[in-house]
This record gives C-alpha cells, structure tokens and sequence, in this order.
C-alpha cells in the first residue's frame, strides 16, 4: 500500500491527524467501534486515558489479525461521552496514541455522543484501513 498524508497549507495545522489521507492498496479493512472491552466483554478502565489506551489496543489488535499495522489506517472516528474532558486529556490521548500507533496519523474526527453501546464505555474508536 501507498499512502500520502496531505496537510494543505490554507488548512489549519494538524494536530494528531491528517486532513486527507490518499491510500492506494489491494484490500480495505473496515474496523468495527472498538471500546475498552477486556476478553471477557468487561469495560476496563476507569478513566479517559484507560479506556482510549485499550480501545486503542483493541482497534490495532483487529488490524493486525486482518493483516495490517497502524501505518496502514487511513480513517479513524473517535466517538467520546464528552469532548471537553477529551480535550483536557489531549496531550495525554495524543502520547497513547504515539505510543501504539506510531505518528502515521489517519483522517480523524471526534464526535461527542450521548453514550456508546457499552454503558460504562467513555470512547470508542471504529475506522478504515487499506493495505497492499
């Protein structure tokens, strides 16, 4: 897969993402919303940052079995409980992010929601991915 990030210069300067992301592959993985679900279908976490790092985890380890890496997610959605403490936690989100996935940043967005599928949930990432 090829991918090319592209950050136009009258855009605002991206941070933690890409404007577009232009990805010329073989395959498309479309990845379900992933939350902190442990194995045993337990949120786990108790806060913000806990439950994206899983989440997290959880999205890339759906990836990995399809056979891609973080390099190869052209879109992400973020769907959290309540943005304002998402921003208050930015700086922190933003280093998991680094940590796991590198800074190959997809599309993104984040959508503030009433609340996810799983009550105790906080975020939920889903997104898209093309590979070679």
């Amino acid at each position: 897969m090829t991918t090319e990030r592209i950050n136009p210069p009258e855009l605002s300067p991206p941070t933690g993402f890409s404007h577009a992301v232009v990805a010329v592959g073989s395959r498309v993985v479309f990845l379900a919303g992933q939350t902190a679900l442990d194995a045993d279908g337990k949120v786990t976490g108790a806060t913000l940052p806990e439950q994206f790092e899983k989440a997290l985890t959880n999205l890339l380890t759906a990836l990995g079995a399809a056979g891609g890496t973080p390099a190869d997610l052209a879109r992400v959605t973020v769907y959290a409980t309540d943005v304002a403490a998402y921003r208050t936690h930015a700086r922190q989100l933003g280093g998991i992010w680094r940590q796991l996935a590198g800074r190959d940043y997809p599309a993104m967005a984040v959508v503030e929601v009433v609340r996810l599928w799983d009550e105790q949930a906080l975020v939920e990432l889903d997104g898209f991915a093309v590979l070679p």
